[in-house]
C-alpha cells in the first residue's frame, strides 16, 4: 500500500491541505498516524477525489492530471480520455488480424 503525508496528497491533487485535513477528520480518507504525522492511502485519496466534482476538476486542472496526456494508461478506470484507449485497442486488433 502506498502511503503519502498531506503535504504530498494537496501537491498531486491539486488541493490545499487544508481540503486534505478536511476530509481526515470527516473520515473520507483511510489514514494511519506515524510519528505524529498523518500518512494516508493513496488509493483512498483517489478514490475520495474522484467521487467529489469538484476535487476531480481540480485533479485534472492543478494536480498532476494535467500531465495524463503524456502518459499511456491502459486501465479505463483511471484513465482521463477513454477515446485514445479504444483508438489504441482498435489498432492493436487490427495489427493481430
Amino acid at each position: 500500500m502506498i502511503r503519502i503525508s498531506v503535504s504530498e496528497a494537496a501537491k498531486l491533487f491539486g488541493l490545499s491541505p487544508q481540503t486534505i485535513r478536511r476530509a481526515i477528520k470527516d473520515q473520507e480518507i483511510r489514514y494511519v498516524v506515524v510519528r505524529g504525522r498523518y500518512r494516508i492511502a493513496f488509493e483512498s485519496v483517489l478514490e475520495w477525489s474522484q467521487r467529489q466534482t469538484t476535487t476531480r476538476h481540480k485533479l485534472e486542472r492543478h494536480g498532476i492530471g494535467q500531465y495524463v496526456d503524456r502518459w499511456h494508461i491502459r486501465n479505463k478506470l483511471y484513465s482521463p480520455n477513454p477515446h485514445m484507449l479504444t483508438r489504441r485497442d482498435t489498432n492493436s486488433r487490427d495489427a493481430d488480424t
